[in-house]
């Protein structure tokens, strides 16, 4: 069997800026978290894996995953690399599993050209991590080799994987995208601005109406 490539979405933060899970944050008639997990479902991947923490039973009640995989994160109070881990150990299972997008379930709006662009990369390069550069500036999704799982599920507390790639530089094949970077919803400011329609600059963080 040919190698399979899949994406793991961090979805098990107990939103303490906002106050309330933010994953269940209403947009378009939708929770927050549903428009991200569909929007993932359809990139070029073979599998969908959701890590959920805080506030897990009320977030499996309200929100669709499709195909998705739901994983629990009994530790989340642990931080985001437990989330982490519990994702990319799940896809571990999987020997035939090589490669791997992280994405955060607090981040609408990735443009839906921009995993093809990192999978062509990884075509093309044999290092660790594919990170996309938005004019400039690092963020998500990033593609991660199966080589690099079992050291990045050796982070802790609220340590991500972008600490660790700024010291191996030569890990990282970096991609440059013709977009504004996606913003993170975490405050009340954020939401509001979601709710009216605007992203990051004005743009619709999830495309045309």
């Amino acid at each position: 069997m040919a190698s399979t490539t899949a994406a793991v979405v961090l979805a098990g933060g107990a939103s303490r800026r906002l106050g309330h899970p933010k994953q269940l944050v209403l947009y378009r008639d939708r929770p927050l978290l549903e428009h991200i997990v569909q929007a993932v479902l359809e990139w070029p991947v073979d599998r969908v894996v959701v890590v959920l923490g805080a506030a897990a039973e009320d977030i499996l009640e309200k929100v669709d995953f499709g195909s998705a995989v739901v994983a629990i994160n009994d530790d989340w109070e642990e931080g985001i690399a437990s989330s982490l881990r519990v994702g990319l150990d799940v896809l571990a299972r999987d020997p035939h599993a090589d490669l791997a997008f992280v994405v955060l379930g607090d981040q609408p709006g990735i443009p839906p050209d921009v995993p093809q662009q990192l999978l062509d990369a990884a075509e093309t390069s044999s290092r660790l991590a594919i990170v996309p550069v938005y004019r400039y500036e690092r963020s998500n999704p990033v593609l991660f080799r199966r080589q690099l799982w079992e050291r990045l599920m050796t982070l802790e507390g609220d340590q991500g994987a972008a600490e660790l790639l700024r010291a191996h530089a030569d890990w990282v094949e970096e991609v440059r995208v013709d977009h504004l970077p996606p913003r993170d919803i975490d405050t009340a400011s954020d939401v509001a601005d979601l709710t009216a329609g605007g992203g990051r600059h004005g743009a619709t963080p999830f495309g045309p109406r």
